[in-house]
């Protein structure tokens, strides 16, 4: 059987289709069922979609909580996420970590919430992060460079694992921070938490590997969380334009998975909750997919307003079928910027891998 190119139709029906209509006036019936086989094809094309080859039939749902978000913990559903990352933690002069000290009082409340919602939930704390101030800049770095004073850090970052029931640790040191001694620093951290049966996970850019991560750093990873987003941003507000397109997430893919190698197992992409409005030729500023619906709801299915850029439902759902098809997860950056509605990005990601038949926590509805 042959298929046309153009509509995705098998022959035999444009054929049929020429001879109704030529008998149009003589049979408007045959017109009626011809109709009746182009629209059963439509909808042929539409399941074809659910039946795309999975990499996996069950798969990860990483979202990230920062600290000042813990004001929305009972607003979060964390039945659908398998993994929270608590962000960040730094680490002070002696080694001793935490988060801001205000939000230590509400840290309890926030795991303890999600774990009665979801007895399976990993929840992990994020060190470092995108942002440092000097200070803590200059903290990490001393701290990476000595094999003595790594030791210190990676035993009190245990500790705090331990004393507050994590299961693991994140660890989000970019760019200009993840400095010498770095690769170092994850093997030891790794091979501490794995004695105490905890996990270790960390987050890249989506097509850089840092100068200071090697192989054996990589391969020490239970996961690694692919940030494919902030291809542009403030630090360029002279070019508008979409920080985290699918075509992002495509090449974010193919940097860790095929030129990298990196088993995709062991990979989980990044989604953004957020977009830049781009505001003038020296400004750009972050905003909230949240509030982007509570603007107008109809945003939720468009991935730019004017100059603000962001990811809208279909693109997400679009991002969550290429992950399915590739990788083993997803990943959000982050649970506190989403629209608390019926045009919730986490339910776009919950309700796309069920549709498609991926297990994520087996929960709501899942």
């Amino acid at each position: 059987m042959t298929v046309n190119d153009v509509e995705g139709v098998p022959a035999y029906t444009i054929n049929f289709v020429k001879r109704a209509t030529v008998e149009f006036i003589k049979k408007p019936l045959c017109l009626l069922m011809c109709l009746l086989i182009i629209a059963c094809s439509k909808e042929d094309d539409v399941s074809d979609d659910r039946n795309i080859d999975l990499f996996s039939t069950a798969a990860r749902v990483v979202g990230y909580l920062p600290y000042y978000r813990f004001s929305l913990n009972d607003k979060i559903q964390y039945c659908k996420i398998t993994h929270l990352n608590i962000a960040f933690a730094n680490p002070k002069t002696d080694g001793t970590i935490g988060i801001q000290g205000s939000a230590m009082d509400l840290l309890k409340n926030v795991m303890d919430t999600a774990r009665s919602q979801n007895s399976t939930i990993k929840i992990y704390i994020s060190l470092a992060g995108g942002w440092l101030s000097d200070e803590e800049a200059e903290t990490w770095k001393t701290f990476l460079a000595s094999p003595a004073d790594r030791s210190i850090l990676v035993d009190k970052i245990v500790s705090y694992v331990l004393e507050h029931n994590f299961d693991g640790v994140d660890v989000d040191l970019e760019w200009s921070h993840v400095t010498a001694g770095y690769s170092d620093f994850i093997l030891e951290l790794s091979s501490a938490l794995k004695d105490q049966s905890k996990g270790i996970t960390a987050a890249y850019p989506s097509e850089t590997l840092y100068d200071y991560v090697n192989a054996a750093a990589l391969n020490a990873l239970d996961f690694i969380n692919i940030m494919a987003y902030d291809y542009s941003g403030p630090w360029n507000p002279a070019v508008p334009g979409q920080h985290s397109s699918y075509n992002h997430a495509q090449r974010g893919v193919n940097y860790w998975k095929n030129t990298i190698g990196i088993d995709p197992s062991k990979l989980t992409l990044g989604v953004p909750f957020y977009g830049y409005d781009f505001l003038n030729s020296t400004t750009a500023e972050s905003f909230t997919y949240g509030a982007m619906v509570a603007s107008n709801v109809s945003n939720s299915e468009k991935d730019n307003v004017g100059n603000k850029y962001y990811n809208g439902r279909p693109t997400i759902a679009s991002k969550v079928k290429l992950a399915a098809q590739n990788l083993s997860g997803i990943m959000i950056w982050e649970l506190g910027q989403d629209s608390f509605s019926t045009y919730s990005l986490l339910e776009t990601i919950h309700k796309t891998y069920t549709d498609l038949g991926v297990e994520t926590t087996g929960l709501c509805g899942n």
